[in-house]
């Protein structure tokens, strides 16, 4: 988990914050530059009238500008010293509410209904462990009452998957495009963060287009888990092979939709995905 630490300046009046030792087991880095800090804000476009929930707040440097610039901040984290840090932090605020908690384990429509964010449109920033990356993302588009727009640290090479285009997908970045606009943002130098990380980082911005529809959409997937199962296998081996289809079925269905037949998976768009799925 990427967390925030950043000290007053010349340029920037960020309050100088203790130095707290990042726990490994929780995969945590803290980001001390104060110029990327001002760049999140930017690509999370927030304004005065935003409720915005965050993940992974860390040492709440980026808690802190938010309580000043939105009406209200929900906060989840997983340390519970520096939960027990925020909440003395903010125990006078009264837009800023910090929750313990594992993201993935918590009953988020419930959360979101008690905190009084399905009444109103919200914001997403979140500093998410690397290795949870794909489950926090797909859990947080599927949501029924989706937020506006998601603005994430994740490892860079996540990020590049995550805003592919067709001829280097793969089931990731297929996940993430089916449900929204993916768009890396800027890049962040593993140099950043304290302590140094072993790989760079990147912030990615996430506009759901689409409602979870749970019939449809795993028609898509099971077709797409199928096709993507051996990556240098053409697309028409892993559908016959894995949906026991005759090939020259699959390629008769490949030519209706104007397809090649040598097609590997990786080179189709979301919207070939689609077409697959209606006629599978």
């Amino acid at each position: 988990m990427l967390a925030f630490i950043v000290c007053r300046n010349e340029r920037k009046s960020y309050t100088l914050m203790k130095k707290v030792k990042a726990k490994k087991s929780l995969g945590q880095n803290f980001l001390q530059d104060v110029e990327i800090v001002e760049r999140i804000f930017e690509v999370a476009d927030v304004s005065s009238i935003d409720w915005v929930f965050e993940i992974g707040p860390g040492t709440g440097v980026l808690t802190a500008v938010l309580a000043k610039r939105v009406e209200k901040v929900l906060a989840i984290e997983l340390d519970h010293q520096l939960v027990a840090r925020l909440q003395q932090q903010f125990v006078d605020s009264q837009s800023v509410s910090i929750l313990e908690g594992n993201i993935l384990e918590i009953d988020m429509k419930e959360l979101l209904e008690t905190s009084g964010f399905t009444e109103h449109p919200y914001k997403i920033i979140a500093n998410i462990p690397y290795y949870i990356t794909a489950p926090i993302i797909k859990m947080l588009l599927s949501l029924k009452h989706q937020p506006v727009s998601l603005t994430l640290m994740v490892q860079d090479e996540v990020a590049e998957r995550l805003a592919a285009r067709p001829g280097s997908m793969s089931l990731l970045s297929l996940m993430a495009q089916y449900y929204a606009t993916v768009e890396k943002k800027f890049f962040v130098p593993k140099k950043a963060f304290d302590p140094v990380p072993k790989v760079d980082s990147a912030v990615i911005r996430i506009i759901p287009r689409r409602a979870y529809d749970p019939e449809e959409d795993r028609k898509v997937f099971r077709l797409a888990r199928a096709g993507f199962a051996a990556r240098r296998k053409t697309l028409v081996n892993n559908l016959s092979s894995s949906l026991s289809i005759a090939k020259a079925a699959v390629e008769e269905k490949l030519q209706q939709l104007g397809l090649r037949p040598d097609i590997r998976a990786q080179a189709l768009s979301v919207e070939d995905w689609e077409r697959l799925a209606k006629i599978f």
